[in-house]
């Protein structure tokens, strides 16, 4: 079973599908990624975890977080040339969790490497301080930085009603670009995790929507419900 919407399934942020949902994407991507690659990189999955803590009343809540990203390093040396993160609801709810990919992405600017940042998470506020005023309208995106050039982003945006865009992967400077289709990876991932038969489509989904969106994601549930 397929997902309902045409782009991103904002019920993949439920607290009780992410964890599951967020490495299938990353491995997805993974796949993807690697046909494109030539010889001279090699391409892995990571994982960066840590634990926040909420309180409530009068305990505080403990909660370990696990979050997959995928490592471009040149073969030859091993220097990090591209870091591609799929971030969490923890990243932008959480302050551990921010801090933790907020130090992620400043050492990788150090290392002179390029990033490319994939936000499918609309609760939470942006980690894009800057970037989300100059397109307003948009609800998911990929930011590419280039070392090269760190104050320039290259925006890949969508909104809950479209498909998820395809996007430019950078390599070493005299290599062309590998393209990704994001859509097809959230595809893959979607029916790795058998999430059609997990997921509740009769009740609102566990993050903010606007009252647009809302209208819209009703509308798409009706209109899926009559075709079945």
């Amino acid at each position: 079973m397929s997902s309902p919407f045409p782009g991103m399934d904002p019920y993949l942020e439920d607290e009780k599908r992410w964890p599951a949902f967020q490495p299938l994407l990353v491995h997805a991507l993974y796949q993807m990624l690697l046909p494109g690659l030539m010889d001279r990189y090699r391409a892995r999955v990571g994982e960066r975890d840590y634990t926040s803590e909420e309180a409530l009343f009068t305990s505080v809540i403990r909660q370990e977080h696990k979050e997959a990203f995928i490592e471009v390093r040149q073969r030859s040396d091993g220097r990090l040339i591209t870091l591609v993160e799929v971030i969490s609801p923890g990243n932008k709810i959480t302050s551990t969790g921010r801090n933790a990919y907020l130090e992620r992405r400043a050492e990788v600017k150090k290392m002179n490497a390029h990033t490319v940042e994939i936000d499918l998470v609309l609760q939470g506020p942006t980690l894009f301080d800057g970037i989300k005023d100059t397109a307003a309208n948009w609800d998911y995106a990929v930011v590419v930085t280039r070392w090269t050039h760190p104050d320039r982003y290259e925006i890949y945006s969508t909104t809950l009603g479209k498909r998820l865009p395809r996007f430019r992967v950078p390599l070493a400077s005299d290599d062309r670009d590998t393209v990704l289709d994001l859509q097809a990876a959230l595809a893959r991932a979607y029916d790795q995790g058998d999430f059609g038969k997990l997921i509740d489509y009769t009740r609102d989904p566990a993050t903010k929507l606007s009252d647009d969106n809302r209208r819209w994601l009703h509308e798409r549930l009706k209109d899926e419900k009559l075709r079945q």
